[in-house]
Parts: structure tokens; C-alpha cells; sequence
């Protein structure tokens, strides 16, 4: 009975055998061993590249940043005639400052700061030629006087530098008014279509007068004054000028001035008095 009492043990001990055919190993044949890690080593190689990566784009940053080449010492202009370059880059105002911050917005707005600048076009780009601008100059109507300095007037009135002598254009003295045109002012633009209006009904007329109270007039070649204000009614009042002209040559009155500022009340003025 101890016997089989130990066999049943021994049996009941033994593990279920898995039959694996053909492809069991033999005994005594050693398992090829599993490679592990090799996941890991791939995954610390893209860490090292990544690494090189960031480290070259901080030595481009590095490079951009303190590289002189990339700061404006100098720009490219074009659409120049009255204006010079050395002008333009100071109304640039990006002396000195590094590319990257260069907004051609601002810069074309602090271009636009002259008034004899009437658009500019910005460009920005890489070296040399880092900044371009293209500049549109506005061109002057007539030469104003006042005080003894002459400066330019464009059609729309503003006060602009004198760049250069331009005996073709109408010459404006106002005698009155003390002290030069204030820069970036305008006139009334009705001086100014008024002035325009006379030199094309008289073109040999090159100088004319202004009072701030009378307008536009000159020295007429018979002896008298005549003023005829602003505006561009400029034809009804030459034919009203005429015509008090012919009526005080037809009388023999010799007028020292006569005012068709307002053609509906115009007046003249004799030595000793006036009607």
C-alpha cells in the first residue's frame, strides 16, 4: 500500500507536455538569445541629431545676430530728382538697426514725414541690398516769396524746400507778412488755382503779388496796381477789369489801384481819393 501510495505522487507531480512537432529543439541545442535594447540605442541616435540640430540653428541665430552685414549702414534708392539718398536715409530712420527689425510700414511712413515726398515703396530683403525704396518727389507749381526766402509750393499747397533755381516756374512775392513759410505748412489751395489761373490767361506774366487781404494781383505796365483775390472765377474778373479800365482810360482817370477781389463790389482808388 506505501508503494503505490508514493507512485500516485510521483505521478500526480509530473506537468502537462506541449508537443511541438517538428520544430521542437533538440536537447542539448542552445536557444539563440533574444536581442533587447536595440529600440533604445535608435532612440538615443535621434536624440543626438536633434541635439546637433538645435545647436546649429542657435550658431545661425548666433551668426545673424551678430554678424554686421546684417545691420543697415547704407540703403538703394530710386525715383530721385530734387531729393538726395543721404536724405532719404535719414528720414529712414534705421541707421545702425539690424535687418530683422526693419518694418517697411514705419519706414515708409517716417519717409513720408517730407513734404516733398509724395508716396514711397519699401523693400526689404538680404544683403547687400538689404534696403530699397522707390520715392515719388512731388513736383512744385510756383516759387512763393515771403521775407526773402523762396521755397516751393506744390498744387495742393504745401510748403516744400527750394531745391534748385527753375526760372520756368510763377514767382510769388508776399511783401506783407513777416518772417519765411513755416516747413510742413500748406497754403489755400485757392492762392493756388488762382495763381495758375492768371499765368495761363497771361502767360507773360512770371511775378505776382500777394496780400493777405486783397489776394493775388500785380503791377500792371499802365501805371496801377490790380488785385483780384483767389479763387478760379479768375475770367469773370479780368473781363470786370477790363472793363472798369476802358471806362477810366475813356474818362482820362489815371487809377493807382484797382480791386476786383469780389467782381459783384469792385473798386478803384484815384490820388487824393478813391470810388
Amino acid at each position: 500500500m506505501a508503494s503505490r501510495s508514493r507512485e500516485s505522487r510521483r505521478r500526480s507531480t509530473r506537468l502537462p507536455g506541449v508537443w511541438h512537432g517538428g520544430l521542437a529543439p533538440a536537447e542539448g541545442v542552445e536557444r539563440p538569445l533574444v536581442q533587447h535594447g536595440v529600440r533604445g540605442r535608435v532612440f538615443v541616435g535621434w536624440r543626438v541629431f536633434s541635439g546637433l540640430i538645435i545647436v546649429s540653428l542657435l550658431l545661425v541665430l548666433f551668426l545673424f545676430f551678430s554678424a554686421d552685414a546684417f545691420y543697415i549702414h547704407s540703403i538703394a534708392v530710386g525715383g530721385l530728382e530734387y531729393l538726395t539718398k543721404e536724405e532719404v536715409f535719414a528720414l529712414s530712420d534705421i541707421a545702425n538697426l539690424h535687418v530683422f527689425w526693419v518694418d517697411p510700414e514705419a519706414v515708409r511712413q517716417n519717409i513720408l514725414r517730407s513734404p516733398t515726398v509724395a508716396d514711397a515703396r519699401v523693400t526689404v530683403g538680404w544683403p547687400p541690398r538689404m534696403v530699397q525704396i522707390i520715392v515719388q518727389e512731388r513736383q512744385p507749381a510756383l516759387v512763393w516769396e515771403q521775407s526773402g526766402v523762396a521755397t516751393w509750393i506744390d498744387v495742393q499747397g504745401r510748403v516744400m524746400q527750394q531745391r534748385e533755381d527753375r526760372p520756368d516756374l510763377l514767382r510769388i512775392s508776399d511783401y506783407v507778412t513777416e518772417g519765411p513759410l513755416a516747413p510742413n505748412t500748406k497754403l489755400d489751395t485757392r492762392i493756388i488755382s488762382g495763381a495758375l489761373q492768371l499765368r495761363s490767361m497771361f502767360p507773360t506774366i512770371d511775378l505776382l503779388r500777394y496780400h493777405p487781404n486783397k489776394g493775388l494781383g500785380y503791377q500792371d505796365g499802365r501805371g496801377w496796381e490790380v488785385w483780384f483775390g483767389i479763387g478760379t472765377d479768375m475770367p469773370e474778373k479780368i473781363l470786370v477789369y477790363d472793363a472798369i479800365v476802358a471806362n477810366l482810360l475813356s474818362r482820362n482817370i489815371q487809377p493807382t489801384e484797382i480791386n476786383v477781389a469780389n467782381p459783384d463790389a469792385p473798386y478803384y482808388s484815384v490820388l487824393g481819393g478813391g470810388e
